[in-house]
């Protein structure tokens, strides 16, 4: 209903009813032969016809017991006490069939119309039985830009420890609908201004570091989330290199400063200083991601995104070689994309002049890159000589000296280029020789 009167469309049909769900899947495989069942122990029974997926669930009234990860599942028997159990008001309408009756109990059509969530029920009545609805309130704000009720505010406020009764792969759900969303900096924000933040993802409060007496460092907390914002507004259209909304690169936005708070110190002159917070950072957000039960593609990519973000700096300061070059692009792999966008995103410096020059600086990067492509395989280093040629020209079996051979060639390409087979021979064949002594 509440897409509906929103003015999307959708070709999933969600439907409330008083049959159990052995009688539910009877009525589905009438209208369709594919129907599925994974949702039974939780009332819902599920079918596709002709591109629209219909879920049946019964009427439900479950609630957590405080000890298990999972909902004690209670069935019903009205649609209004189905409603009740709902998370907001407005998602606790419907229409009755086939009177076409709209039962709106609770006034959620009211609170769509005024972009208000509350609760059909007290809200500490409604945390209690589902702890998620407090991400989901969260989640909703990011993606429908509402506002929480204050009265159920403050029950979040109040609950939030309940969160981690809920297990971590809905917990991880709810964040990446959070992030996927238009607007992730107001979901974000509830999370951390209500407590919830503290038990699903602590690093982002923790960046809110007490600002020095001299303002010598910008606020860590709003900067990430001005970050996120701006890696946004640089995904790309569907056809593009980072197609919006990219998960990976929403996540690294948000996740690229969470080591300074280890590594802050005070610097001699009131400075302060944040060294290798790139490298600690990479750690804890694989160690946050993994809590969390994101996969492991996810979570590589992500921390490979933090640990670089701050590897383009060098070049601001100073030209880098072409040797240097390759090293990014081969460093940063199949993130490269998204790398370029997360170090553009992560200037929000308000001195206009030093903004223009590392935009400018990156530019030149980017047309350095580009022209090593032109000249090379750069996306795809390898050495000229293989690891068969390698042990030919050598005369090696394989083993410990072709590998160190290898890196070596290696080595020698990254700072060279490509060298051409007969230079690469003669490279190999002297670097054997000085190996002489040690065979």
């Amino acid at each position: 209903m509440r897409d509906a009167f929103l003015g999307r469309s959708s070709a999933d049909l969600d439907f409330a009813t008083s049959a159990s769900p052995d009688q539910s899947e009877a009525l589905l495989r009438t209208w369709t032969d594919a129907v599925w069942d994974m949702g039974r122990d939780f009332g819902t029974i599920g079918g596709k016809r002709d591109g629209v997926t219909v879920e049946v669930t019964t009427y439900r009234a479950d609630e957590y017991d405080g000890q298990s990860r999972k909902p004690v599942v209670a069935f019903g028997d009205s649609l209004e006490g189905d409603l009740a159990r709902r998370d907001f008001t407005v998602n606790a309408m419907a229409v009755r069939l086939p009177q076409q009756e709209f039962v709106d109990p609770f006034g959620g059509l009211d609170d769509l119309a005024g972009g208000l969530l509350r609760t059909p029920v007290e809200p500490d009545v409604s945390f209690g039985d589902d702890p998620l609805r407090m991400m989901r309130g969260a989640r909703f704000a990011s993606q429908l830009g509402f506002t929480i009720e204050p009265t159920a505010f403050a029950a979040m406020e109040r609950m939030a420890d309940r969160i981690e009764i809920v297990s971590a792969e809905r917990v991880r759900d709810e964040l990446i609908k959070l992030l996927m969303g238009p607007a992730p900096r107001l979901g974000l924000t509830v999370l951390v201004d209500s407590g919830v933040s503290q038990h699903v993802i602590p690093e982002l409060p923790a960046l809110q570091l007490e600002v020095d007496e001299h303002h010598h460092h910008k606020d860590v907390y709003q900067h990430t989330l001005t970050v996120v914002e701006q890696a946004i507004d640089l995904e790309s259209e569907p056809d593009g290199p980072v197609p919006a909304p990219d998960l990976v690169l929403r996540l690294a936005a948000l996740l690229h400063d969470i080591g300074k708070p280890a590594t802050r110190r005070l610097e001699p002159g009131g400075g302060v200083s944040f060294h290798h917070h790139e490298v600690v950072g990479a750690k804890l957000a694989i160690k946050r991601m993994k809590a969390l039960r994101f996969d492991k593609d996810t979570t590589k990519a992500v921390a490979r995104l933090v640990e670089m973000h701050l590897r383009f700096h060098g070049y601001g300061e100073a030209r880098w070689s072409d040797s240097a070059v390759r090293r990014y692009v081969t460093d940063a792999g199949e993130q490269l994309e998204r790398l370029h966008r997360l170090t553009r995103a992560d200037v929000t410096t308000g001195n206009r002049r030093k903004a223009q020059q590392l935009s400018f600086a990156y530019d030149d990067l980017e047309q350095r890159i580009a022209d090593l492509r032109e000249r090379e395989e750069v996306d795809a280093i390898r050495p000229d000589l293989d690891g068969t040629q390698i042990m030919e020209i050598l005369g090696l079996a394989p083993g410990p000296q072709v590998g160190q051979a290898y890196r070596h060639m290696l080595e020698l390409r990254m700072e060279h280029g490509p060298l051409g087979e007969t230079r690469a021979r003669a490279e190999l064949q002297a670097w054997w020789r000085e190996q002489s002594p040690t065979r």
